[in-house]
C-alpha cells in the first residue's frame, strides 16, 4: 500500500475512533460522582497520552514539521495495521456501549454506580485501554514515521501503569469481593486463558 493509502486509512479511522468518544462523552460532565478519585498526577498523564494519540498524528498529517523522521516500512504492515485498526475502534465503541452510563472520563464512582461484567467486559477489565492499546499499535502500522507512528505507544504507557491500578484499588474499595471474584475470571487487558 502506498504511504498516502496508509495516511487515508489511518485518518478514517481517526475521525471515526473521534466521534465515538464524542457521542459517547456526551453529558458526562454534568453527572454526579459519588466518589472522585482523581490523582495529581493523571490530568498530566492524560495530557502526555494526547500527544501521543492526537498532536504527533496530526502534526505529520498536517505539517511537514515531523518529515525529517519519515521512514519506509514493510508493504506487509499497512494489511495488520487497518484491522488492528478496525479491532480497536470495534472494543472503543463496544467498550462505551457495555458501559453506558458507568462510564467516567476520569477515575471516580458515579451516584447509582454498578459493576459492569457483561458485554466485552465479560472477558476484559479494561477493554478500553485494550483498545487505545491496539489503536497504537495500528498507528505504529500505517504511519511511516519514527515519531508519529509510536507515539501513541510511548505515551499512553506512563498513563496505563499509573492509572490502571489504581483505578483497580478505587474498584476493590467500592465493590469488594464482587470485584475479587471478578478480577479472578478476567484478565485485565486480554481474556483470560483458562488451564
Amino acid at each position: 500500500m502506498s504511504e498516502d493509502v496508509l495516511k487515508g486509512i489511518f485518518l478514517v479511522g481517526f475521525v471515526v475512533g473521534s466521534v465515538i468518544r464524542r457521542v459517547y462523552t456526551r453529558g458526562h460532565w454534568r453527572r454526579e460522582a459519588a466518589v472522585d478519585h482523581r490523582w495529581a498526577l493523571d490530568s498530566a498523564l492524560v495530557m502526555i497520552a494526547s500527544l501521543g494519540l492526537v498532536v504527533a498524528p496530526v502534526l505529520y498529517l498536517a505539517t511537514p514539521w515531523l518529515d525529517f523522521a519519515d521512514c519506509r516500512l514493510p508493504a506487509w504492515t499497512g494489511a495488520v495495521g487497518a484491522p488492528v485498526f478496525a479491532a480497536a475502534l470495534w472494543l472503543l465503541w463496544r467498550s462505551h456501549v457495555d458501559l453506558g452510563r458507568q462510564w467516567s472520563a476520569v477515575p471516580q464512582i458515579m451516584s447509582e454506580h454498578s459493576l459492569v461484567t457483561t458485554g466485552v467486559f465479560r472477558r476484559i477489565r479494561h477493554p478500553m485501554y485494550a483498545a487505545h492499546w491496539l489503536w497504537g499499535i495500528a498507528q505504529a502500522l500505517l504511519l511511516q514515521n519514527w515519531m508519529a507512528g509510536p507515539a501513541l505507544l510511548v505515551t499512553l504507557l506512563p498513563l496505563y501503569l499509573f492509572r490502571a491500578p489504581r483505578e483497580e484499588k478505587m474498584l476493590l474499595a467500592a465493590f469488594g469481593d464482587e470485584y475479587r471474584s471478578y478480577m479472578s475470571r478476567t484478565g485485565r487487558l486480554l481474556p483470560r486463558l483458562r488451564g
